[in-house]
Protein backbone atom coordinates (compact mmCIF):
# COMPACT_ATOMS: atom_id res chain seq x y z
CA UNK A 1 0.00 0.00 0.00
CA UNK A 2 1.23 3.30 -0.64
CA UNK A 3 1.14 6.05 1.81
CA UNK A 4 0.34 9.58 0.57
CA UNK A 5 1.48 12.49 3.51
CA UNK A 6 0.11 16.06 3.59
CA UNK A 7 3.41 16.99 2.04
CA UNK A 8 2.75 14.95 -1.06
CA UNK A 9 -0.47 15.55 -1.31
CA UNK A 10 -0.20 19.02 -2.01
CA UNK A 11 2.46 18.03 -4.68
CA UNK A 12 0.00 15.92 -6.63
CA UNK A 13 -2.06 18.95 -6.17
CA UNK A 14 -0.19 21.01 -7.64
CA UNK A 15 0.90 18.77 -10.25
CA UNK A 16 -3.00 18.33 -11.20
CA UNK A 17 -3.61 21.64 -11.42
CA UNK A 18 -0.64 22.23 -13.90
CA UNK A 19 -2.24 19.24 -16.09
CA UNK A 20 -5.55 21.04 -15.74
CA UNK A 21 -3.92 24.57 -16.99
CA UNK A 22 -2.52 22.32 -20.06
CA UNK A 23 -5.77 21.16 -20.83
CA UNK A 24 -7.21 24.97 -20.94
CA UNK A 25 -4.65 25.58 -23.59
CA UNK A 26 -5.20 22.79 -25.59
CA UNK A 27 -9.04 22.83 -25.67
CA UNK A 28 -10.06 26.39 -26.03
CA UNK A 29 -7.29 28.81 -25.90
CA UNK A 30 -6.39 31.08 -23.34
CA UNK A 31 -9.33 32.25 -21.45
CA UNK A 32 -9.29 35.25 -19.44
CA UNK A 33 -10.57 33.42 -16.55
CA UNK A 34 -6.78 31.93 -16.47
CA UNK A 35 -5.64 34.89 -16.10
CA UNK A 36 -7.96 36.33 -13.75
CA UNK A 37 -7.16 36.16 -9.69
CA UNK A 38 -9.79 34.16 -7.48
CA UNK A 39 -11.62 36.94 -5.30
CA UNK A 40 -11.02 34.44 -2.75
CA UNK A 41 -7.16 34.63 -2.38
CA UNK A 42 -7.39 38.27 -2.62
CA UNK A 43 -7.19 41.35 -0.94
CA UNK A 44 -10.85 42.50 -0.65
CA UNK A 45 -9.48 46.25 -1.02
CA UNK A 46 -8.21 45.05 -4.00
CA UNK A 47 -12.09 44.17 -5.14
CA UNK A 48 -13.23 48.13 -4.99
CA UNK A 49 -10.87 49.34 -7.77
CA UNK A 50 -12.27 50.83 -10.56
CA UNK A 51 -11.02 51.15 -14.44
CA UNK A 52 -9.41 54.01 -13.84
CA UNK A 53 -7.71 53.87 -11.31
CA UNK A 54 -5.71 50.96 -12.36
CA UNK A 55 -5.54 51.92 -16.13
CA UNK A 56 -2.10 51.64 -17.40
CA UNK A 57 -2.33 54.34 -19.82
CA UNK A 58 -1.07 58.51 -18.66
CA UNK A 59 -4.44 59.73 -19.02
CA UNK A 60 -5.62 61.78 -15.90
CA UNK A 61 -8.94 61.02 -14.68
CA UNK A 62 -11.79 63.56 -12.90
CA UNK A 63 -14.76 63.08 -11.02
CA UNK A 64 -14.83 58.97 -10.37
CA UNK A 65 -13.44 59.12 -14.28
CA UNK A 66 -15.86 60.74 -16.22
CA UNK A 67 -13.78 63.44 -17.15
CA UNK A 68 -10.48 61.92 -19.13
CA UNK A 69 -7.70 63.88 -19.66
CA UNK A 70 -4.35 63.67 -21.48
CA UNK A 71 -0.80 63.69 -19.51
CA UNK A 72 -0.29 67.22 -20.45
CA UNK A 73 -3.41 68.68 -19.48
CA UNK A 74 -2.04 71.50 -17.44
CA UNK A 75 -2.02 73.18 -20.75
CA UNK A 76 -5.56 73.64 -20.88
CA UNK A 77 -4.95 76.57 -18.40
CA UNK A 78 -2.37 78.36 -21.18
CA UNK A 79 -5.12 77.58 -24.06
CA UNK A 80 -7.85 78.92 -21.52
CA UNK A 81 -5.84 82.12 -21.04
CA UNK A 82 -5.09 82.89 -24.73
CA UNK A 83 -8.57 82.54 -25.38
CA UNK A 84 -10.60 83.86 -22.23
CA UNK A 85 -8.12 87.19 -21.77
CA UNK A 86 -8.38 89.33 -25.09
CA UNK A 87 -12.04 87.68 -25.71
CA UNK A 88 -12.90 89.21 -21.72
CA UNK A 89 -10.76 92.68 -22.46
CA UNK A 90 -12.76 93.00 -25.57
CA UNK A 91 -16.01 92.51 -23.68
CA UNK A 92 -15.21 94.75 -20.83
CA UNK A 93 -14.09 97.41 -23.40
CA UNK A 94 -17.77 97.18 -25.12
CA UNK A 95 -19.39 97.53 -21.63
CA UNK A 96 -17.61 101.12 -21.05
CA UNK A 97 -18.64 102.19 -24.77
CA UNK A 98 -22.20 101.90 -24.43
CA UNK A 99 -22.55 105.16 -23.13
CA UNK A 100 -20.94 106.42 -25.63
CA UNK A 101 -22.64 104.26 -28.81
CA UNK A 102 -26.24 103.15 -29.50
CA UNK A 103 -27.67 100.98 -26.65
CA UNK A 104 -28.82 98.30 -29.21
CA UNK A 105 -25.20 98.19 -30.95
CA UNK A 106 -23.24 97.94 -27.68
CA UNK A 107 -25.53 95.51 -26.14
CA UNK A 108 -25.90 92.83 -29.17
CA UNK A 109 -22.04 93.67 -29.79
CA UNK A 110 -21.26 92.61 -25.89
CA UNK A 111 -23.73 89.81 -26.00
CA UNK A 112 -22.28 88.00 -29.29
CA UNK A 113 -19.02 88.75 -27.86
CA UNK A 114 -19.50 86.69 -24.51
CA UNK A 115 -21.72 83.85 -26.86
CA UNK A 116 -19.13 83.08 -29.07
CA UNK A 117 -16.37 83.06 -25.96
CA UNK A 118 -18.25 80.95 -24.33
CA UNK A 119 -18.90 78.72 -26.81
CA UNK A 120 -14.80 78.20 -27.85
CA UNK A 121 -14.03 77.52 -24.13
CA UNK A 122 -17.51 75.13 -23.79
CA UNK A 123 -15.31 73.03 -26.96
CA UNK A 124 -12.16 73.85 -25.65
CA UNK A 125 -13.05 71.50 -22.40
CA UNK A 126 -15.28 68.99 -24.17
CA UNK A 127 -12.43 68.75 -26.58
CA UNK A 128 -10.43 68.28 -23.77
CA UNK A 129 -11.87 65.87 -20.95
CA UNK A 130 -13.66 63.72 -23.42
CA UNK A 131 -12.52 60.05 -24.57
CA UNK A 132 -11.14 60.69 -27.68
CA UNK A 133 -11.69 56.54 -28.74
CA UNK A 134 -9.22 54.74 -26.61
CA UNK A 135 -9.22 50.99 -27.81
CA UNK A 136 -9.50 48.45 -24.55
CA UNK A 137 -5.98 47.08 -24.79
CA UNK A 138 -4.82 42.96 -23.87
CA UNK A 139 -3.03 41.75 -20.75
CA UNK A 140 -2.21 39.12 -22.92
CA UNK A 141 -1.10 38.72 -26.34
CA UNK A 142 -3.69 37.32 -29.05
CA UNK A 143 -5.27 33.74 -28.77
CA UNK A 144 -3.92 30.72 -30.74
CA UNK A 145 -6.39 30.62 -33.26
CA UNK A 146 -6.49 33.85 -33.62
CA UNK A 147 -3.14 33.94 -34.82
CA UNK A 148 -3.16 30.64 -36.83
CA UNK A 149 -6.16 32.74 -38.40
CA UNK A 150 -3.89 35.87 -39.26
CA UNK A 151 -2.80 36.58 -42.40
CA UNK A 152 0.22 38.37 -42.99
CA UNK A 153 1.40 40.10 -46.19
CA UNK A 154 5.29 39.65 -44.96
CA UNK A 155 6.88 37.35 -43.01
CA UNK A 156 8.14 40.05 -40.56
CA UNK A 157 7.47 38.81 -37.27
CA UNK A 158 6.98 40.74 -33.40
CA UNK A 159 9.20 39.88 -30.87
CA UNK A 160 8.40 42.62 -28.18
CA UNK A 161 5.47 41.94 -26.41
CA UNK A 162 6.63 38.78 -24.42
CA UNK A 163 10.18 36.99 -24.89
CA UNK A 164 8.86 33.86 -26.13
CA UNK A 165 6.22 35.29 -28.69
CA UNK A 166 6.30 35.54 -32.49
CA UNK A 167 2.88 37.24 -34.15
CA UNK A 168 2.67 38.39 -37.59
CA UNK A 169 3.58 42.08 -37.54
CA UNK A 170 0.62 42.94 -40.17
CA UNK A 171 -3.05 41.69 -41.05
CA UNK A 172 -5.20 42.15 -44.22
CA UNK A 173 -8.45 43.51 -44.28
CA UNK A 174 -10.72 44.69 -46.99
CA UNK A 175 -12.82 47.94 -46.31
CA UNK A 176 -14.93 48.86 -49.49
CA UNK A 177 -13.02 46.29 -52.01
CA UNK A 178 -9.42 47.71 -50.87
CA UNK A 179 -6.85 45.58 -48.83
CA UNK A 180 -6.43 47.83 -45.63
CA UNK A 181 -3.16 46.70 -43.64
CA UNK A 182 -3.44 46.58 -39.40
CA UNK A 183 -0.29 46.70 -37.67
CA UNK A 184 0.27 45.03 -34.38
CA UNK A 185 0.73 46.91 -31.01
CA UNK A 186 3.35 45.86 -29.08
CA UNK A 187 2.28 47.86 -26.36
CA UNK A 188 -1.59 47.14 -25.75
CA UNK A 189 -0.90 43.26 -26.93
CA UNK A 190 -3.58 43.92 -30.15
CA UNK A 191 -3.69 44.22 -33.59
CA UNK A 192 -4.92 48.23 -34.30
CA UNK A 193 -8.67 48.63 -35.45
CA UNK A 194 -8.21 50.25 -39.04
CA UNK A 195 -7.11 53.73 -38.49
CA UNK A 196 -6.33 53.54 -35.44
CA UNK A 197 -2.94 54.41 -34.07
CA UNK A 198 -0.90 54.30 -30.90
CA UNK A 199 -0.22 57.67 -29.09
CA UNK A 200 2.98 57.57 -27.25
CA UNK A 201 2.25 60.72 -25.50
CA UNK A 202 -1.12 58.93 -23.85
CA UNK A 203 0.31 55.48 -24.20
CA UNK A 204 -3.42 54.49 -25.49
CA UNK A 205 -4.79 53.32 -29.13
CA UNK A 206 -6.92 55.65 -30.23
CA UNK A 207 -9.79 55.13 -32.78
CA UNK A 208 -9.10 56.68 -36.10
CA UNK A 209 -6.37 58.93 -34.26
CA UNK A 210 -5.91 62.44 -35.87
CA UNK A 211 -3.01 63.57 -33.46
CA UNK A 212 -2.60 64.46 -30.47
CA UNK A 213 -3.10 68.36 -29.81
CA UNK A 214 -0.57 69.85 -27.05
CA UNK A 215 -3.00 72.83 -26.97
CA UNK A 216 -5.98 70.77 -25.48
CA UNK A 217 -3.84 68.39 -23.79
CA UNK A 218 -5.56 65.42 -25.36
CA UNK A 219 -5.80 63.21 -28.63
CA UNK A 220 -7.63 64.09 -31.69
CA UNK A 221 -9.71 61.45 -32.43
CA UNK A 222 -13.14 59.34 -33.87
CA UNK A 223 -15.18 60.74 -30.73
CA UNK A 224 -14.05 63.92 -30.02
CA UNK A 225 -13.10 65.08 -33.43
CA UNK A 226 -16.57 66.99 -33.98
CA UNK A 227 -15.40 68.97 -31.46
CA UNK A 228 -12.17 69.67 -31.68
CA UNK A 229 -12.91 71.25 -35.21
CA UNK A 230 -16.03 73.23 -33.27
CA UNK A 231 -13.31 74.56 -31.16
CA UNK A 232 -11.20 76.12 -33.60
CA UNK A 233 -13.88 77.16 -35.99
CA UNK A 234 -15.33 79.26 -32.95
CA UNK A 235 -12.00 80.70 -32.32
CA UNK A 236 -11.51 81.68 -35.70
CA UNK A 237 -14.46 83.42 -35.29
CA UNK A 238 -13.97 85.10 -32.23
CA UNK A 239 -10.62 86.23 -33.73
CA UNK A 240 -12.59 87.50 -36.82
CA UNK A 241 -15.42 88.72 -34.42
CA UNK A 242 -12.55 90.69 -32.04
CA UNK A 243 -10.43 91.94 -34.75
CA UNK A 244 -13.26 93.90 -36.41
CA UNK A 245 -15.01 95.61 -34.20
CA UNK A 246 -12.04 96.77 -32.63
CA UNK A 247 -10.97 98.17 -35.68
CA UNK A 248 -14.06 99.78 -36.15
CA UNK A 249 -13.95 101.21 -32.72
CA UNK A 250 -11.00 103.16 -33.54
CA UNK A 251 -12.68 104.24 -37.08
CA UNK A 252 -15.17 105.51 -35.11
CA UNK A 253 -13.02 107.89 -33.02
CA UNK A 254 -12.90 111.66 -34.12
CA UNK A 255 -9.71 112.70 -35.64
CA UNK A 256 -7.03 111.01 -37.38
CA UNK A 257 -6.79 107.49 -37.57
CA UNK A 258 -2.93 107.49 -35.89
CA UNK A 259 -4.76 109.91 -33.43
CA UNK A 260 -7.09 107.48 -32.60
CA UNK A 261 -4.48 104.40 -32.08
CA UNK A 262 -3.13 106.39 -29.60
CA UNK A 263 -5.63 106.86 -27.32
CA UNK A 264 -7.22 103.87 -27.56
CA UNK A 265 -4.35 101.42 -26.91
CA UNK A 266 -6.71 98.32 -25.94
CA UNK A 267 -8.26 98.26 -29.23
CA UNK A 268 -4.74 98.13 -30.77
CA UNK A 269 -3.51 95.31 -28.87
CA UNK A 270 -6.81 93.53 -29.34
CA UNK A 271 -6.10 93.88 -33.19
CA UNK A 272 -2.75 93.03 -33.31
CA UNK A 273 -2.96 89.97 -31.07
CA UNK A 274 -6.20 88.76 -32.82
CA UNK A 275 -4.27 89.24 -36.23
CA UNK A 276 -1.98 87.31 -35.55
CA UNK A 277 -3.79 84.19 -33.98
CA UNK A 278 -6.13 84.38 -36.67
CA UNK A 279 -3.68 83.18 -39.25
CA UNK A 280 -3.13 80.22 -36.99
CA UNK A 281 -6.13 78.62 -35.96
CA UNK A 282 -7.97 80.10 -39.07
CA UNK A 283 -5.46 77.93 -41.38
CA UNK A 284 -6.03 75.12 -38.73
CA UNK A 285 -9.98 75.22 -39.37
CA UNK A 286 -9.33 75.49 -43.26
CA UNK A 287 -7.18 72.63 -43.21
CA UNK A 288 -9.42 70.54 -41.21
CA UNK A 289 -12.30 71.21 -43.35
CA UNK A 290 -10.04 70.03 -46.31
CA UNK A 291 -9.64 66.51 -44.24
CA UNK A 292 -13.30 65.93 -43.59
CA UNK A 293 -14.26 66.64 -46.89
CA UNK A 294 -11.71 64.04 -48.20
CA UNK A 295 -12.38 61.65 -45.37
CA UNK A 296 -8.87 61.72 -44.17
CA UNK A 297 -6.87 62.21 -40.56
CA UNK A 298 -3.90 64.26 -39.95
CA UNK A 299 -2.02 61.35 -39.21
CA UNK A 300 -3.00 59.40 -42.71
CA UNK A 301 -2.41 62.99 -44.51
CA UNK A 302 1.33 63.25 -43.27
CA UNK A 303 1.71 59.14 -43.37
CA UNK A 304 0.18 57.58 -46.73
CA UNK A 305 -0.67 60.64 -48.88
CA UNK A 306 -3.99 59.23 -50.49
CA UNK A 307 -4.01 61.89 -53.47
CA UNK A 308 -1.43 59.29 -54.86
CA UNK A 309 -3.55 56.53 -54.20
CA UNK A 310 -6.95 56.01 -54.02
CA UNK A 311 -8.89 56.81 -50.67
CA UNK A 312 -10.68 53.63 -49.41
CA UNK A 313 -12.95 55.69 -46.38
CA UNK A 314 -14.12 58.18 -48.68
CA UNK A 315 -17.81 58.97 -50.51
CA UNK A 316 -17.96 61.95 -51.49
CA UNK A 317 -18.00 65.24 -50.35
CA UNK A 318 -21.30 65.64 -49.01
CA UNK A 319 -21.32 62.00 -47.07
CA UNK A 320 -17.86 62.58 -45.77
CA UNK A 321 -19.30 66.03 -44.21
CA UNK A 322 -22.30 64.32 -42.74
CA UNK A 323 -20.24 61.25 -41.39
CA UNK A 324 -17.85 64.18 -39.11
CA UNK A 325 -20.96 66.46 -38.33
CA UNK A 326 -24.17 65.12 -38.10
CA UNK A 327 -23.59 61.35 -37.10
CA UNK A 328 -23.89 59.94 -33.72
CA UNK A 329 -20.83 59.90 -31.73
CA UNK A 330 -19.34 56.87 -31.00
CA UNK A 331 -20.06 54.63 -27.95
CA UNK A 332 -16.86 54.49 -25.96
CA UNK A 333 -15.63 51.15 -25.97
CA UNK A 334 -13.72 51.67 -22.36
CA UNK A 335 -15.84 52.12 -19.32
CA UNK A 336 -13.63 53.42 -17.10
CA UNK A 337 -15.83 53.43 -14.26
CA UNK A 338 -16.58 49.45 -14.42
CA UNK A 339 -15.42 47.47 -11.19
CA UNK A 340 -12.51 45.75 -11.88
CA UNK A 341 -10.09 43.38 -9.93
CA UNK A 342 -6.53 45.07 -9.38
CA UNK A 343 -3.84 42.71 -11.05
CA UNK A 344 -0.18 42.30 -9.98
CA UNK A 345 2.24 43.29 -12.42
CA UNK A 346 4.55 40.26 -11.10
CA UNK A 347 1.77 38.16 -10.61
CA UNK A 348 0.20 38.81 -14.37
CA UNK A 349 3.82 38.33 -16.11
CA UNK A 350 4.03 34.62 -14.07
CA UNK A 351 0.27 33.95 -15.14
CA UNK A 352 0.63 35.07 -18.58
CA UNK A 353 4.23 33.02 -19.02
CA UNK A 354 2.75 30.04 -17.69
CA UNK A 355 0.35 30.25 -21.11
CA UNK A 356 2.91 31.91 -23.33
CA UNK A 357 3.46 30.86 -26.84
CA UNK A 358 6.96 30.12 -27.88
CA UNK A 359 8.63 30.91 -31.65
CA UNK A 360 6.79 30.63 -34.51
CA UNK A 361 8.73 29.65 -37.82
CA UNK A 362 8.06 30.18 -41.21
CA UNK A 363 6.52 26.75 -41.52
CA UNK A 364 4.20 27.72 -38.78
CA UNK A 365 5.09 25.57 -36.01
CA UNK A 366 4.33 26.34 -32.65
CA UNK A 367 6.07 25.51 -29.65
CA UNK A 368 4.49 25.84 -25.98
CA UNK A 369 6.74 25.77 -23.55
CA UNK A 370 4.42 23.48 -21.67
CA UNK A 371 3.41 21.57 -24.38
CA UNK A 372 4.42 21.87 -28.08
CA UNK A 373 2.07 21.64 -31.34
CA UNK A 374 4.51 20.95 -33.78
CA UNK A 375 3.08 20.47 -37.31
CA UNK A 376 0.47 17.60 -37.45
CA UNK A 377 1.62 15.43 -34.60
CA UNK A 378 0.73 17.51 -31.37
CA UNK A 379 3.19 16.21 -28.97
CA UNK A 380 2.04 17.03 -24.73
CA UNK A 381 5.34 17.81 -22.63
CA UNK A 382 4.01 18.75 -19.18
CA UNK A 383 7.45 20.01 -17.22
CA UNK A 384 7.25 19.06 -13.44
CA UNK A 385 10.38 20.61 -12.86
CA UNK A 386 8.34 23.58 -10.94
CA UNK A 387 7.67 20.36 -8.23
CA UNK A 388 10.98 19.65 -7.46
CA UNK A 389 11.77 22.63 -5.20
CA UNK A 390 8.54 21.47 -3.27
CA UNK A 391 9.73 18.31 -2.89
CA UNK A 392 13.63 19.32 -1.47
CA UNK A 393 12.20 21.23 1.33
CA UNK A 394 9.65 18.32 2.22
CA UNK A 395 12.66 15.86 2.26
CA UNK A 396 13.94 17.76 4.84
CA UNK A 397 11.68 17.40 7.00
CA UNK A 398 12.06 13.50 7.02
CA UNK A 399 8.64 13.30 5.70
CA UNK A 400 7.61 9.36 4.16
CA UNK A 401 7.50 10.37 0.04
CA UNK A 402 5.42 8.49 -2.57
CA UNK A 403 7.91 6.27 -4.50
CA UNK A 404 6.34 7.64 -7.41
CA UNK A 405 8.10 11.15 -7.06
CA UNK A 406 11.79 10.95 -6.20
CA UNK A 407 13.54 13.96 -6.30
CA UNK A 408 16.49 14.49 -8.20
CA UNK A 409 19.15 13.30 -5.86
CA UNK A 410 17.09 10.06 -5.04
CA UNK A 411 16.89 9.18 -8.90
CA UNK A 412 20.64 9.51 -8.59
CA UNK A 413 20.95 7.54 -5.63
CA UNK A 414 18.95 4.59 -6.75
CA UNK A 415 20.27 4.51 -10.24
CA UNK A 416 24.36 4.48 -8.56
CA UNK A 417 23.24 1.74 -6.14
CA UNK A 418 21.41 -0.10 -9.32
CA UNK A 419 24.58 0.54 -11.45
CA UNK A 420 26.87 -1.30 -8.42
CA UNK A 421 24.55 -4.45 -7.79
CA UNK A 422 24.95 -4.54 -11.78
CA UNK A 423 29.08 -4.46 -11.95
CA UNK A 424 28.91 -6.91 -8.62
CA UNK A 425 26.52 -9.41 -10.50
CA UNK A 426 28.53 -9.27 -14.00
CA UNK A 427 32.12 -10.34 -11.95
CA UNK A 428 30.37 -12.61 -9.98
CA UNK A 429 29.51 -14.32 -13.26
CA UNK A 430 32.98 -13.85 -15.01
CA UNK A 431 34.28 -15.26 -11.39
CA UNK A 432 32.01 -18.29 -11.64
CA UNK A 433 32.58 -19.32 -15.25
CA UNK A 434 36.52 -18.28 -14.70
CA UNK A 435 36.33 -21.45 -11.82
CA UNK A 436 34.47 -23.68 -14.22
CA UNK A 437 36.93 -23.52 -17.05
Amino acid sequence: MLFFPSCSRSVVEDRSSKVLDICTVMGGGITNQDLAFSSKSMDPSKLKKRLYQVWKGRNKFLCGGRLIFGPDAASLYLSTFLIAAPALTFCIKMLFMIPKVSPIYGHVVLIVGLIITVLALSFLFMTSSSNPGIVPRNSRPPDLDEILNASSASMEWVGNAAPDVKLPRTKDIFINGHSVKVKFCDTCLLYRPPRASHCSICNNCVQRFDHHCPWVGQCIGVRNYRCFFLFITSTTTLCIYVFTFSLLNLLGQPGSFLHAMSTDVVSVVLICYCFIAVWFVGGLSVFHFYLMSTNQTTYENFRYRYEKKENPYSRGILKNLREILCSKVPVSLVNFREWVIEEDDASMRSMSMSHRFGSINSKGKFDLEMGGILGKDATFQVDYGGIDESLKKTRNDNANFDPLFFPDDQDAESTHSNEQRTVEDGRTEEDSNCGSS
